[in-house]
């Protein structure tokens, strides 16, 4: 089964300060933003002002800002200079998940949207996460979660048919899956596990969140299971790095 949306494995961090002038330099920016030196928005010094203060040249602190900037921890806009980026939304990730409660929880309004739709044959990867045998069919969403009018995910979402038949209606019209599930009898339901890493986004997930393709994302694969165990939802999801801090919160179920 080809995938609407995929992703290639990139581990986030900054590289080996003494390899370089210009790791070292992108190491003490970032623990200057860390320790709140520049805040979120803040311009950083000119290039020629850091080549100055390092006393190296501004193509070494040019491939510093750039590392700086693939990281999501800056961003260069020509001819204004280079600004801290704003991490606007902490999305907490619980036993019961909900994406707008973590949303109105951050203070942010916003929904989910379907950007396509369709039937398709479980591969290794869905059936396992859904129990099901390999070859069941799924119903494949492709779904863009947006908030605060920023595009914050884009995700594949998988559904054991013939069960959730219907559900992309449901989930346009609503903007939610939680109020998708609840048409299907489903009340609650709780996450069985979520594995966070960081990749480099594939060009059509970088189109739909808005962001370069050199900037990583967070990907988050996800399952849902209902208050009988059943696999109900598995995920896939592309957040912004720039726009999404990822909290896991370990003590609350709601």
């Amino acid at each position: 089964m080809t995938r609407t949306i995929s992703s290639d494995p990139l581990p986030l961090a900054l590289p080996d300060p003494t390899h370089s002038f210009w790791a070292r330099i992108a190491h003490e920016i970032a623990d200057a933003i860390g320790r709140g030196v520049y805040a979120p928005g803040d311009r950083l010094p000119s290039e020629q002002h850091l080549a100055t203060q390092y006393g190296v040249n501004r193509h070494t602190v040019r491939r510093s800002l750039a590392t700086l900037g693939q990281l999501g921890l800056v961003r260069s806009t020509q001819g204004s200079g280079t600004y801290v980026e704003e991490f606007a939304v902490d999305l907490v990730l619980r036993k019961r998940t909900r994406y707008r409660q973590s949303l109105a929880q951050a203070g942010v309004r916003g929904g989910m949207r379907v950007l396509a739709t369709s039937h398709e044959k479980a591969d290794a990867e869905v059936a396992k996460a859904l129990r099901l045998p390999v070859g069941k069919p799924v119903l494949h969403l492709v779904v863009l979660g947006d908030g605060g009018g920023q595009p914050l995910h884009v995700s594949d979402r998988y559904f054991p048919l013939p069960r959730f038949e219907g559900l992309d209606a449901y989930l346009q019209e609503t903007g939610s899956i939680t109020q998708s599930f609840d048409r299907f009898g489903i009340t609650d339901y709780t996450r069985r596990q979520s594995r966070i890493s960081a990749r480099m986004p594939a060009a059509e997930v970088a189109s739909h969140l808005q962001q370069p393709a050199g900037r990583p994302t967070l990907h988050v694969t996800s399952v849902n299971i209902d208050m009988n165990g059943e696999p109900i939802e598995y995920a896939s999801a592309w957040f912004a790095g720039d726009r999404v801090t990822l909290t896991v919160d370990h003590g609350h179920d709601l």
